[in-house]
């Protein structure tokens, strides 16, 4: 039996109005501004072996309660933008949909983790017409959204080999570098967002 019991097409079905929305922002964005406001958005309801996982990993029953209530990421959005002031344009109109509720967000933008890691976290509740694991209905279900930068995202992508590799040699070397190269990259975020508001001015 899966982990997400009944509830999978109405996973599919939040993952998809949440998408939709926001793909709908993007063309939008671009027939005013004749350029997008994300470069690319990725999405999935997380495996069923990565969701089992996890709750081993934290030391959870595997129950549908836990997969969906206890964890609040069974669905995860990815939106990957070109500059800064896009992301937080990004959450503006994402927390002005009429069936979304902000439960918790993290600025690791303006305040970057110790090792350099930036992006901005929300964890969302859609509605749904179908009923929830509360037996609510309408529902509401959980969204994991991670918005950041090209820049951001591809020493994200690095950071994460590191974390996942064991056996790496020179590991406080390359967390140092990381962090140097996270500092540099956020640096030229800064820059290429000032030099696209000079030519925007102008």
């Amino acid at each position: 039996m899966s982990i997400y019991g009944e509830y999978l097409p109405a996973l599919k079905e939040v993952m998809e109005r949440i998408v939709g929305r926001i793909e709908s922002f993007n063309e939008a964005y671009q027939k005013e501004h004749g350029e997008p406001l994300y470069e690319h958005l990725n999405y999935r309801i997380k495996s069923e072996e990565s969701m089992l996982e996890k709750l081993e990993r934290k030391h959870l029953e595997a129950t549908t309660y836990n997969a969906l209530v206890t964890l609040k990421d069974a669905i995860g959005l990815r939106i990957v933008t070109t500059f800064v002031d896009d992301v937080f344009e990004v959450v503006r109109l994402i927390k002005g949909l009429e069936f979304v509720n902000v439960v918790e967000e993290k600025d690791y933008i303006s305040h970057a983790k110790e090792n350099g890691y930036r992006s901005y976290h929300m964890i969302i509740q859609v509605t749904s017409h179908q009923k929830d694991v509360l037996g609510h209905q309408p529902g509401s279900f959980y969204v994991e959204i991670q918005i950041r930068t090209i820049a951001m995202d591809s020493w994200a992508a690095l950071e994460h080999q590191m974390s996942y590799k064991k056996n790496i040699k020179n590991r406080e070397l390359i967390s140092s570098e990381l962090k140097r190269v996270a500092d540099e990259l956020a640096s030229c975020d800064l820059s290429m967002q000032t030099i696209r508001d000079l030519i925007n001015r102008s």
